[in-house]
């Protein structure tokens, strides 16, 4: 099935062209992601790790008492917290008490500051990397964060605006639906490289992003 006959399914679905277009995602372009300052970049980190596996209206109705505990994510502050002091945040009933994850915030702020050591700011290491190899950025961020492994890693860049399909089961059934794929991915690094092969294919068959192609294909489910 070429592309087209999926876009008129996802547009039927939706109702029309118009209603589609609008709900496709819009990613920024490189130069625009490069001006995101990376206490952004460590605040929306911290806030999809919270996220997962838990309510996401509780954490984003507290989330401006996160910014507030964490120092607004300046990355050296939360570096440097000490251990009393995350030990006191985990008793800090303003925001949700999950020690796990409040740890790897501060190990995660290392982690944005080893990426601005390395290529002047963590904002510019996202900006520069090459949507075809996305999947490779996911499996380097698991890597070297905390936390940051599954459908985390995707979801940070998508909600940053960098250019990301999303493994969805929705996804994944539509790939499988329309012959792409045989059989659904089980997250191996060697199967969503191959469901990056099919996403570069269909960029350039229907000239959208990826982060759209992803929206196109888990409506048409």
């Amino acid at each position: 099935m070429d592309f087209d006959e999926i876009l008129n399914i996802a547009i039927s679905a939706t109702g029309s062209r118009e209603i589609l277009s609008e709900r496709l995602p819009r990613p920024l372009s490189s130069s625009n992601l490069q001006e995101i300052k990376d206490d952004r970049f460590l605040s929306m980190i911290s806030r999809c790790i919270f996220r997962a596996g838990f309510v996401w209206k509780v954490v984003d109705k507290k989330w401006a008492n996160f910014e507030k505990t964490f120092l607004n994510f300046n990355p050296l502050a939360v570096a440097y917290l000490s251990d009393d002091r995350l030990e006191e945040i985990a008793t800090d009933k303003s925001i949700v008490r999950n020690f796990t994850k409040i740890l790897a915030t501060r190990t995660n702020a290392a982690y944005v500051i080893e990426k601005q050591d390395e290529h002047g700011s963590f904002s510019k290491y996202i900006a520069d990397w090459p949507e075809h190899k996305i999947v490779n950025l996911w499996f380097e961020m698991k890597r070297d964060g905390s936390r940051l492994g599954g459908m985390t890693g995707p979801m940070i860049l998508r909600s940053m605006g960098k250019d990301t399909f999303l493994p969805t089961t929705d996804v994944i059934d539509a790939l499988t639906k329309y012959g792409f794929v045989k059989t659904h991915s089980n997250g191996s690094k060697k199967d969503l490289e191959r469901v990056q092969e099919i996403f570069n294919l269909l960029r350039e068959e229907s000239n959208l992003s990826l982060s759209q192609i992803s929206k196109v294909l888990a409506l048409s489910v």
